[in-house]
Formats: C-alpha cells, structure tokens, sequence
C-alpha cells in the first residue's frame, strides 16, 4: 500500500513538472516567430489647420514715482481703471488673471560714484482670456485709454481642440498607411497585420506675438487684430508585419 502511494505521488510530481515544461514549448516558437517575421517600424504625421476662436494677452501698467509707497499707488489707481475697462469691453472676470505684480529700486549709475538711488518703479500685469476674438481689438484700446503701457504678447488658441486633433489623427493614419503600403511595394511584400500604433504631439498654443507697448489713441482708431488660422499636427508610429 506504501509503494502504491509513493508512485502515485512520483507520478502526480512528473505530470506537475510537465506543464511548465510544455507551456514554454509552445509560448517559445510564438516568440521566436515574432523575432523571424519581416517588420516596418515607420513614422507619420497629420495636420489640419484652423482657425482660432479665443486669444490671451498680458498687458498693465507701469509707472515710477519717488517713493514705494507712491510708485504702487499710482499703479493701484492705473490699474483698477484698465480692469474696469475690460469688464466694460466685455471681457469677464474669470478671463482676467493677474500674471506678474513687481516693485523695484530705480538707481542712477554715474562713473566713480556709489549708485544714487531715483526711486521705485511699480508694475502690474494681466493676462486675459478673450473667447470672442471680434471684441479684442476694442479690448486692447479700452484699457490702453484707461491707463495700461504695456502690452507684451498675443497668442491665439481653440476653446475644445478635439475636432481638429481628431482630423489631424486621421490624416496621420492615413499617411502611415501609405507609407506603410509603399515600402511594403517596393520590398516585395504586402502588408500582414499592424501590430502596434502609438500617438505624439497634439495640439499645443502657439508662443505669444510680441506686440509693442502703444500710447494712449485717439477713440476714432481701433487696433487691427488678425487670427489667421492654427495648424494642429498630431504624430503617429506604426509597427507592420510583412509577408511574402
């Protein structure tokens, strides 16, 4: 009865030893074939170009007095004037953020002289978000007749980019594809199966414009203000299984 025992439990360890054994058997020749088989590794992009429905814009104030104290004051009043202005123009206090608020020293430098100090210059700045681009142009004039001297860029952007990236994502395969096809052509093979797609890129804002600081103008001039259109690339790689 011991003996019985014994070889049943050989038997069960042999059978238990087997199946490792034979799962590598067949995930081994799988693998192997992947390292035999003829492969494309190509790269692709696709664009589509649009046109822009929102922008921002920093713009502020800067002035320089004798003391810190009268520097930020005149800035304070300045500015409540120009953020006023915007509401008037439209613009909603959500899209109007403050990006930089500085107070620095003013020194005059003369030769063989320790630095005299002039007295304080004091800037603040705002960046706003503008969703309808017919309103930017009376926007900038606004604020620049209620006291803003400074405007430091502009950048164009799209409120929901989805659409165009899809365009661009198809556009994109699509290149692949005939990438894809033609080396295939050209090496005597045609294309088995796409084994592996992956995405870079998408859509990103361009860098602000400069845009020189302009002084107070007359209510008659209005500030021409041109979206022309973004380009929304989106890049795509491929890995294809060839066959004969």
């Amino acid at each position: 009865m011991t003996s019985l025992v014994r070889a049943g439990a050989f038997a069960l360890l042999l059978a238990t030893a087997a199946v490792p054994a034979a799962y590598a058997q067949t995930e081994a020749p799988a693998a192997e074939s992947m390292f035999r088989a003829t492969t494309l590794n190509l790269a692709a992009y696709g664009e589509t170009r649009v046109a822009p429905d929102m922008a921002t814009i920093t713009l502020g104030v800067q002035v320089e007095a004798p003391s810190a104290q009268e520097a930020m004051q005149q800035n304070a009043r300045r500015m409540t004037q120009v953020i006023a202005a915007l509401k008037k123009a439209g613009i909603a206090e959500r899209d109007i953020q403050t990006s930089n608020l500085n107070l620095s020293p003013q020194y005059v430098y003369e030769q063989n002289t320790p630095p005299r100090l002039s007295g304080y210059q004091a800037s603040n700045q705002v960046t706003i978000r503008v969703t309808d681009l017919a309103r930017l142009g009376q926007a900038v004039d606004a604020t620049v007749n209620a006291g803003a001297n400074q405007i430091h860029g502009i950048s164009f952007g799209l409120k929901d980019p989805t659409a165009a990236e899809n365009a661009a994502r198809e556009a994109a395969v699509k290149a692949l594809a005939a990438k894809a096809d033609l080396y295939a052509r050209a090496t005597g093979h045609r294309i088995q199966r796409l084994v592996s797609l992956s995405e870079g890129g998408g859509y990103s804002a361009p860098p602000p414009m400069p845009v020189m600081a302009m002084a107070r103008m007359d209510k008659a001039e209005s500030t021409p203000v041109s979206g022309g259109e973004l380009t929304v690339r989106v890049d795509v790689n491929g890995l294809y299984e060839l066959a004969r």
